[in-house]
Order: C-alpha cells, then structure tokens, then sequence
C-alpha cells in the first residue's frame, strides 16, 4: 500500500508507510468509539432520551495531498454511525483509494462501501444528488464553497475541512536550533502539501538572522528525489497544476524578498522543486497572503508579538496557528489567534481523538473524534410522558 501510495502520490516512502499507519489507527480508534442513548431528563413528568440515528447515504471527497489518512477519517466515523459511504479520491490519486475498497469488499455487504473515480467531473453530480444526505470534503476553500453550493438545494449536512494559511510566530527566548527543526520539518512536510502546514513565519526581530540562517541549512542539507529512493526527505509535487503554481509563486519574489535557500526547480523529469527559504518579504505579497501549498516557506521580521498576532490574524482562513517561545507567553498569545488549531512549541500535532475543525473560511463542522463522530448522526430527542 505504501509503496503505490508513493507511486501515485511522490511522497518519500517513509512518510507513505506512515500514512499507511496511521489510516490502520484511525480506523482502529474509532472501532473503539460508541453511541449511546443519553439521558437528558427523568423526571415525575417526562422521560427524554437523545438518540442518534444514521444519516443515510455519505459522500466523501478527498484531496491529492493524503488520499488514505484523509479517506479513513471520513470512512470510519461514517460507518461506525451507521451510513453507508461513497468514496471519491482526486483523479491524480485514485489506486490507493481503489485498493482499499478491494480490500474492503471482503470484509462488508456489497453498497455499504464504495469507491467511485473520475475526472474531476463527477463532483457535482454527487454532492447535488438527492439521495445523498451529508457530504465530507477535505480540499480548497474555493472547491468547498461549490460543494456548500451544491449542497444547498437539498439542504444536506456539510463537513468542510479547507485550506490554510498557517502562521507560526517565534517569540524572544525562543530555542532557535529547535524551533527552526520544528518548523522545517511541519512546513515542508509532504513537499510543503499539508492544509496544516506551517505556510508563514513571523520572527521577532531579536532572533531572525539567526532563525532565517539554521532554516536555509535546514533547506540546503534537504535531499530532494524520487519518493522511492534511499535517503530521500522530499519528493516532488504531485501534480503539474501545483508545479506551476509554485514556479510562479518563485518567480514573483523578485526585488520583494531574498531567496536564502532553494529557489529553483530541479533539472530532472517530473515536479521537484528545492525547498526555499524567503527573508525580508512583507505581509501584501503573495507567497505571505495566500495558501503557497509548497515547499517555500517566508519569514517575515516583526518587533511586537502584538502586533505579530494582529498580522497573522490578518487572513480570511484559520485552520492551524502555532507560536514558539517561553511556555507562559506563547500561550497567552496563541489563545488570541484566529484558528482552530493552535499549537505551543510543534506543530501539526493531531490524532483520532483530538477534534479538529477550521475556523473563518477554513471550513464548517468538525471532523476526528467524539465530536466528528457526531457529525455523521441525526439527532433524535425522544420525549415521552410518564
């Protein structure tokens, strides 16, 4: 599985066979959950029970970046609440999706779980459909917003988990080896094609020479090649929409930024890209503003950790945020960012058990545990005399 997941994917097959992993515990932590009837009210007058029920019939549409994990936080919680589910991968990524539903046709009755592919046509179709009664998506906010409009016809139930452009703020005091390994390996994670991702750095300016300057060694000693080589760390962007999309991101830097590290494409066949370190850009340029979804990665310098937070706040999504610092103040700060994930000193921390959901533009509703789980329920208050 990790080997074709790296085959249609890129990514290096270490982080192949520990998405592999983890979509075995996903699902293995959700065989542990349970619904049950809760009582609300006992008394000498009524007896209410919340109950809840299956939704029906669920589409899950899930991105290029992390076909499996993705797919198995939707499946898992879908079935275990009783609907059935309709899978449809990306174009670009759909033979790992396939083979799981290869190996789930020998473990459940035929049309509880399906996989459908297609060409990136079939979208509509299936979120406007009237059986449908719930549709999950993980992808771009502007793809999420036809899926809500899709949606609404029928007014079914939404699960939106969306794009980001997560900031990380590094506080005076800082450990700086530390923290720049920390934001190298969450901002270039899978070629930088994480929605968490860190996508922007916000260094105090008391320590960014020193941050910008362990990052790009980071970046320069990055080995860059083929997912299913030996000693690979990065591989190549999995489409060539994104290369392009990147490769016009670098080339906008120009007289805005200094590139310190990366900055170039590699000469070889398919989509790799050195990992590159931008400094002296400002917020209002691009590669700061939007979600890059890419192995370039800018700092921007900043005086007060007030004003660092109004900036990074300074965004219409808000899915994952994380500062860096003395404990007591990075917690002060992070409670004041616009996000619905905030991390003190890592990044990109999460698990089955751990809710996770967007804030603004980054998506509606929560997916992962008790509270995902609830998503995939209608709610049935049961109110009887007595």
């Amino acid at each position: 599985m990790a080997q074709l997941l790296v085959s249609e994917q890129g990514k290096p097959l270490a982080e192949a066979a520990a998405e592999v992993l983890y979509t075995e515990l996903f699902f293995r932590a959700f065989a542990e959950f349970t619904l049950e009837d809760r009582v609300i009210e006992e008394s000498d007058s009524r007896r209410v029970i919340l109950r809840r029920q299956p939704l029906g019939p669920v589409v899950a549409i899930v991105p290029w970046n992390f076909p499996l994990l993705l797919a198995a936080s939707k499946i898992a919680p879908a079935l275990l609440a009783g609907n059935t589910v309709v899978l449809k991968p990306a174009p670009t990524t759909p033979l790992t999706s396939l083979l799981l539903g290869e190996i789930s046709s020998n473990l459940l009755p035929a049309g509880v779980f399906n996989v459908i592919t297609d060409q990136n046509d079939l979208g509509d179709f299936l979120t406007s459909h009237p059986d449908v009664r719930k549709v999950a998506f993980t992808g771009s906010t502007e793809t999420g917003r036809k899926v809500m409009a899709s949606a609404a016809a029928t007014i079914k139930r939404v699960t939106l988990e969306l794009g980001g452009n997560d900031p990380a703020i590094v506080l005076p005091g800082a450990d700086i080896q530390a923290t720049a390994a920390g934001i190298f390996a969450t901002a270039f994670a899978n070629c930088g094609q994480v929605c968490m991702a860190i996508k922007r750095v916000y260094a105090h300016e008391s320590l960014y020479d020193e941050l910008c300057r362990e990052l790009a060694q980071l970046a320069d000693a990055a080995v860059v090649g083929d997912g299913l080589s030996e000693g690979t760390q990065i591989g190549p962007l999995q489409n060539e929409a994104q290369f392009s999309k990147l490769k016009s991101y670098l080339n906008s830097v120009g007289h805005a930024g200094e590139i310190i590290a990366g900055g170039h494409v590699i000469d070889r066949p398919g989509y790799f890209m050195r990992p590159t370190i931008v400094r002296n850009i400002q917020d209002g340029h691009p590669l700061v503003d939007e979600e890059q979804f890419g192995p370039i990665l800018p700092i921007i310098r900043y005086a007060d950790p007030k004003d660092a937070v109004q900036r990074a706040n300074n965004s219409n999504l808000g899915l994952g945020a994380s500062v860096w610092g003395p404990v007591e103040q990075a917690v002060e700060l992070g409670s004041k960012l616009e996000a619905g994930n905030v991390w003190i000193n890592k990044h990109m921390d999460f698990g089955p058990t751990i809710p996770f959901a967007g804030a603004k533009q980054s998506g509606i509703g929560v997916e992962l545990a008790a509270e995902g789980l609830d998503e995939y329920t209608q709610i049935q208050v049961l109110n009887q005399a007595v």
